[in-house]
């Protein structure tokens, strides 16, 4: 494993000031490649980011959203599941963190998380919400034999079940 992550766009803390600062990220083939090895995926067509960057008090603020479209693995049958994500970003990097954690606020407030070192790195935080879009479960519609849906387990477990038979 690399110490770099695949999709890497680092900002040095001295580049970000009270000004937003606007970035357009776009993952190459080969970031891509990686990105799908990393998360599992079959492929990643696409992935791109459109944040806004800015300091103030409280911390550094990256605001915005991550796309991605590819195909995963049904964790049934392995069949391509395509999928299309828009996940937003809303995130707060603060230099002290009580308890030294990560803290979740509520949904409609934004994550907080310690910021380490004088570096930001927008394109993993990119990544990050772009896995945080993907179904951990997903399902293609191919049947796999000797597997059944739960609807139809829920079914065959009904005291009734024996009197559909007859």
């Amino acid at each position: 494993m690399t110490d770099t992550p695949e999709f890497s766009h680092s900002l040095k803390l001295t580049d970000i000031g009270a000004a937003t600062k606007r970035l357009m990220l776009e993952a190459d083939a080969a970031q891509r490649a990686a990105l799908a090895a990393r998360f599992g995926l079959i492929d990643l067509d696409v992935l791109n980011a459109a944040l806004e960057v800015k300091r103030d008090a409280a911390g550094i603020g990256v605001t915005g959203q991550v796309h991605g479209r590819g195909s995963q693995p049904c964790v049934a049958s392995g069949e391509p599941v395509p999928f299309l994500i828009t996940e937003s970003i809303n995130l707060r990097l603060v230099f002290d963190v009580p308890g030294g954690g990560e803290i979740e606020l509520a949904t409609a407030d934004l994550d907080v998380e310690p910021l380490i070192g004088d570096v930001v790195d927008v394109g993993e935080i990119a990544a990050q919400a772009f896995a945080l879009g993907l179904d951990p479960y997903p399902r293609s519609a191919v049947k796999v034999p000797g597997l059944i849906s739960e609807a139809e387990a829920m079914i065959a477990r009904s005291p009734f079940a024996v009197l559909k038979k007859s």
